[in-house]
């Protein structure tokens, strides 16, 4: 038995621990889930931005969040979370010797994404006119000094969301939300552009799922390995 035969027997025989409308929801979430559009938090300085943000990323449909850690440390709020963290993707930028944002902007580009970085500055492209037809980071910067030097010299392009008020710019938490509903709509309005999850990717995901909610999903995991090998 190979190892993709044997993840689908696992699925089935955990799926039995959980209720058919738990089962059927998850088959509509992976349905809608997308890595097409993901989201890089730099230096986010208040743990409930960044969970807000979180919370925002999971609610519309993305699995992937990207985390940079060049001098603020990725701090979670539990009561603004409400378990969105378990069921997204977190990939975590924080080596000690390196400018960590570069590493990010290389791992994505090398996974082709064309990095979007969030700016009120009025000489970017207003996120209602970006094109969707290619894999999009959108990168949400610190809550006081914005985006980092590094970020402005390696983006592709800076995006900002019309004001029409004294005001300058947006709380993260609404400037993400903004963003992402605007880029979202128009990925699943568009009838040419492939942004589902592949089959095998979907799988993945829902056996992470699983184990996420099922108790003692490892001792029932284990045994069931034990019976079928």
């Amino acid at each position: 038995m190979n190892e993709e035969e044997k993840q689908k027997k696992l699925i089935a025989f955990l799926q039995q621990y959980i209720t058919d409308h738990k089962k059927d929801l998850m088959d509509r979430v992976l349905a809608q889930r997308t890595r097409h559009v993901t989201v890089v938090l730099e230096d986010i300085m208040q743990s409930q931005n960044a969970s807000a943000v979180v919370r925002t990323c999971e609610c519309l449909g993305l699995q992937d969040i990207h985390i940079i850690e060049n001098y603020s440390k990725y701090g979670t709020n539990k009561k603004v979370l409400k378990g969105s963290h378990y069921w997204v993707d977190m990939i975590r930028h924080k080596g000690r010797q390196q400018d960590n944002t570069q590493a990010c902007f290389r791992h994505l580009k090398e996974r082709g994404y064309q990095i979007l970085v969030t700016d009120p500055s009025p000489d970017g492209r207003s996120i209602y006119e970006v094109p969707v037809d290619r894999p999009l980071a959108l990168v949400m910067g610190n809550e006081l000094k914005g985006i980092s030097d590094s970020a402005r010299a390696y983006t592709d392009q800076k995006v900002h969301i019309p004001m029409f008020g004294f005001t300058e710019s947006l709380n993260i938490s609404v400037s993400s939300a903004i963003c992402l509903s605007t880029l979202l709509h128009k990925l699943r309005a568009s009838e040419t552009i492939s942004w589902q999850l592949t089959d095998t990717e979907k799988e993945n995901i829902r056996l992470r799922w699983l184990r996420n909610v099922i108790r003692r999903s490892e001792l029932l995991e284990r045994e069931f390995l034990k019976a079928i090998t």
